[in-house]
């Protein structure tokens, strides 16, 4: 089973930056496309980014294009996210999760997921 370790959360006011890194165990990380997840209280799981497995192609949701951006480094079995201009409404434990398809938004569609790494940002 893959195991995905998520580190680099903490508190941060409004307009800093993170960067969110996600170390995977196993050979195989090359082989999955890697995704970030994040979920505030009383709301549902949504979709952050994804980057397919050989780096070539990424999504973001629209409430964080242009400030966020994923990266991976298959030789060091992680994968990134920085995160820059941070809102309030950023704040949220962030998942790292592993699929073998496509980039997607749908958390289902991920079969690994990490324990999470809690992210607020003050406003």
């Amino acid at each position: 089973q893959v195991q995905l370790v998520e580190s680099g959360g903490g508190l941060v006011q409004a307009g800093g930056s993170l960067r969110l890194s996600c170390a995977a165990s196993g050979r195989t990380f090359s082989s999955y496309t890697m995704g970030w997840f994040r979920q505030a209280p009383g709301k549902e799981r949504e979709f952050v980014a994804a980057v397919s497995a050989r780096g070539g192609s990424t999504l973001y949701a629209d409430s964080v294009k242009g400030r966020f951006s994923i990266s991976r480094d298959n030789a060091k079995n992680t994968v990134y996210l920085q995160m820059n201009s941070l809102k309030a409404e950023d704040t949220a434990v962030y998942y790292c999760a592993a699929g073998s398809q496509l980039v997607s938004y749908t958390p289902s569609r991920y079969d690994y997921w990490g324990q999470g790494t809690q992210v607020t940002v003050s406003s």
